[in-house]
């Protein structure tokens, strides 16, 4: 939650679907972290659901998001931990510290591609991977996604909105390594994959162009959240590259597995879908999973 006032983050908290019941007690945790983190700022490792375990820190913005409430991004990581089953293929573009890898290889026990180009990020990634004992089904990889192979800027100082740097832009950036997901994945077939990358989505789905004709990738959880204009890019583009493959927009809502056709682009994380039939049965037979207020 960067660049939140204390007043937009209370309402985001008591707002959030897993804390309507639960306000008062949301609000504590929310004062206690903001103590104890002043008073001892050190990781702690923190139960995220009842298989996975994730280390937050001050200045994790969306870690401690999932420590106030239990999952972060609701909708998306509630969709993934209903669509996942045991041995699919995840792929993780902008993993962070790696929440989503984390629900998808230690609670679903799925396959995870996590790719994280902030030198951090990454190494707070491995952490989590190791403290989960996930390495066997974690291949994270040190690079930034695109259109092509080479070499880019990307910023190190912006936490969770660090990016590949635009032009003549004044901050802290470090040269990395770019690849296609193409590349990377060869002949291995994603179920599910999220692009977070802060705007530059638009590369990352040019340099995919045969992942997305795969039949086998059933949905793609992908911020539009108008950064791509940075780049140059309207933010329509990329939704209407993903109708061309197939792809419909919807959201979801994991408390009663209710799948809604979008009629209307928004400007936030949305849930594109291609075998909607398939994803139905998947996630109306998904197992419960334990939080820790509630069961989804």
């Amino acid at each position: 939650m960067p660049n939140m006032s204390i007043l937009t983050t209370l309402k985001y908290l008591t707002n959030h679907p897993l804390c309507t019941d639960h306000k008062l007690r949301t609000l504590l945790r929310f004062i206690g972290w903001q103590i104890t983190t002043r008073i001892m700022p050190y990781p702690v490792i923190y139960q995220f659901t009842a298989k996975s375990k994730l280390i937050v820190q001050k200045g994790m913005y969306g870690a401690t998001g999932n420590l106030y409430c239990g999952l972060h991004e609701f909708h998306d990581m509630g969709f993934l931990l209903h669509l996942l089953r045991a041995g699919d293929l995840f792929v993780d573009a902008g993993a962070n510290i790696g929440g989503y890898t984390i629900l998808a290889s230690a609670d679903k026990e799925a396959n995870t591609i996590a790719i994280e180009p902030g030198s951090s990020a990454y190494t707070n990634l491995m952490t989590n991977v190791r403290i989960n004992d996930i390495g066997s089904r974690v291949h994270a990889l040190n690079i930034a996604l695109g259109a092509t192979t080479g070499v880019v800027d990307f910023t190190i100082s912006l936490d969770t909105t660090n990016h590949v740097v635009v032009e003549n832009e004044a901050t802290d950036t470090v040269k990395v390594n770019m690849d296609t997901l193409d590349n990377i994945l060869e002949k291995q077939s994603p179920i599910l994959l999220k692009i977070d990358v802060e705007g530059f989505e638009t590369e990352v789905l040019k340099g995919a162009k045969k992942t997305l004709q795969n039949q086998n990738l059933k949905a793609i959880i992908i911020e539009l959240n108008g950064l791509s204009e940075r780049y140059g890019i309207e933010n329509r583009k990329n939704h209407d590259a993903l109708l061309e493959y197939g792809f419909m927009p919807y959201s979801y809502n994991p408390l009663n597995k209710e799948l809604i056709k979008c009629e209307a682009l928004g400007r936030s994380n949305t849930i594109y879908i291609r075998d909607v039939d398939f994803v139905k049965e998947r996630l109306n037979t998904a197992d419960k999973v334990h939080l820790r207020n509630q069961v989804i």
